[in-house]
């Protein structure tokens, strides 16, 4: 059986052999053979000695930041591609040499092809560093490039086409979807980076309100990735007219099972317009959330629990339907307060002065609008109690232990001055057939003397 299926592969083998054995010993074919190696090694060669005078020209100073060094750092990045390219130039040219003396090329132009594939090849590897250009440089370009080394793009593409999908009343090749999908993620991708341009753009606009910096930064998304779509419907050939039914539907979607979103996305522009909550403020919604505020969404605002690190989603909605305590507003000062008692043997007229004095002290307590404040707030059970208001910018949670610094200073400021902080008194009654003994839960040993006397 194998002799068999032997003795037929070399039939099938002679007549090849026997056609490309005297191409191959012709002048025509080692004349290419040997212009491909000529020019990759003068490819070589130029590239060893001019490299390093075009990295020297380029390169800026290591400390330079401009707008030229950034183009000149990125411009950089390309010299891996010198080498394939000038071979693929130089082989171009020896391909039209051999044309015109011996009126074929096609060893060189496979070697041309080659080039340019290792060219892609280098581009797709080292070239991209974003993770979707780069996933569509080895998925998508590098294929590419090798079916056009082997020449066969031409007739991988005609057989895509001629497969075709139905799909209801609509169908399609699958050559058009495989365009469809890079061109659609090279222009959405482009969408982005231009919109983390812009927004980083507008977020550095520091006389812009907060809020006016969100709302510019929602206009430019909605308007970027608006045009990337619609120059994607006009590049793949689709008519706007054809989504009319598409559209009539999300608009019933949105008329019966979309409206909370809806008016999510409409509160989220009205916040965005009147600033009355926006990134980095602290608020207290009516359900009892408390956070600050780190990113706004068209569906959602995300604030982050100062106190554990939580996120929470709350609706947009909920912040124009409910009740909201903005305690920051866009970084004004908050009043705090930190309450105290002292013992009845103090002479409560010095107390004031001296706790102000103490929590002036502290960096972050403000002069403005108010200075500190301690007050007399009542005479308890146990001690005379005070309470001292201070002014700081800040939310007393999370980082800022605002009262706890307080609470030290009025600590250390009555120890100083030999004032003390009092502790419950109870007074015991004990009764016996003899008659009756108060007297007050000072110490132990008072109690253990006293139950002893009588009996205890």
């Amino acid at each position: 059986m194998e002799p068999a299926v032997f003795e037929k592969a070399l039939a099938y083998a002679k007549p090849v052999y026997e056609f490309a054995l005297p191409w191959l010993l012709s002048p025509a074919a080692w004349s290419q053979f040997l212009i491909l190696l000529f020019a990759y090694f003068l490819a070589v060669i130029l590239t060893r000695k001019f490299n390093p005078v075009i990295a020297a020209l380029l390169a800026p100073a290591d400390e330079a930041t401009g707008p030229i060094a950034k183009t000149r750092r990125f411009v950089l990045r390309f010299m891996p591609l010198i080498l394939p390219l000038l071979a693929y130039a130089l082989t171009g040219i020896g391909e039209s040499v051999t044309r015109s003396v011996f009126g074929s090329g096609a060893v060189i132009a496979f070697g041309k092809r080659v080039f340019l594939f290792l060219a892609i090849r280098t581009f797709a590897r080292t070239m991209l560093h974003d993770p979707m250009l780069k996933f569509l440089g080895k998925f998508v370009l590098i294929p590419v490039g090798a079916l056009y080394a082997l020449g066969l793009i031409e007739f991988v593409a005609s057989q895509l086409k001629a497969t075709v999908v139905p799909l209801g009343n609509l169908s399609f090749d699958l050559l058009w979807l495989v365009q469809f999908i890079v061109v659609g993620s090279i222009i959405f991708w482009f969408g982005r980076w231009s919109y983390d341009q812009s927004s980083g753009f507008i977020s550095k606009q520091e006389e812009m309100r907060p809020a006016t910096r969100q709302l510019a930064s929602k206009a430019a998304e909605i308007m970027i990735f608006g045009a990337a779509f619609l120059v994607l419907m006009n590049i793949m050939g689709i008519s706007l007219t054809s989504l009319a039914v598409l559209g009539g539907a999300v608009g019933v979607g949105l008329g019966f099972g979309l409206q909370k979103i809806a008016s999510n996305f409409i509160s989220g522009v009205i916040l965005l317009l009147e600033g009355q909550a926006t990134v980095g403020d602290y608020v207290e919604l009516d359900g009892g959330e408390a956070g600050t505020i780190v990113k706004t969404t068209a569906r959602s605002t995300m604030i982050l629990e100062t106190y554990d690190g939580r996120w929470i989603v709350v609706p947009n909605e909920d912040f124009i339907t409910t009740r909201v305590v903005n305690y920051s507003d866009q970084g004004s000062a908050n009043r705090h307060e930190a309450p105290f008692s002292v013992s009845y043997d103090t002479d409560i007229n010095l107390v004031p002065d001296i706790i102000e004095k103490a929590v002036s002290q502290h960096p972050e307590v403000l002069s403005k609008p108010y200075p500190p404040d301690c007050e007399l707030r009542g005479f308890g059970d146990n001690g005379v109690d005070f309470s001292v208001e201070f002014w700081v910018n800040g939310i007393d949670d999370g980082k800022h232990k605002y009262s706890s610094d307080v609470l030290f200073l009025i600590w250390n400021a009555l120890k100083e001055h030999n004032i003390t902080i009092p502790y419950p008194q109870r007074v015991v009654e004990l009764r016996a057939e003899k008659g009756v003994v108060n007297f007050a839960q000072t110490g132990a040993g008072d109690r253990k003397r006293a139950l002893g006397a009588h009996g205890g």
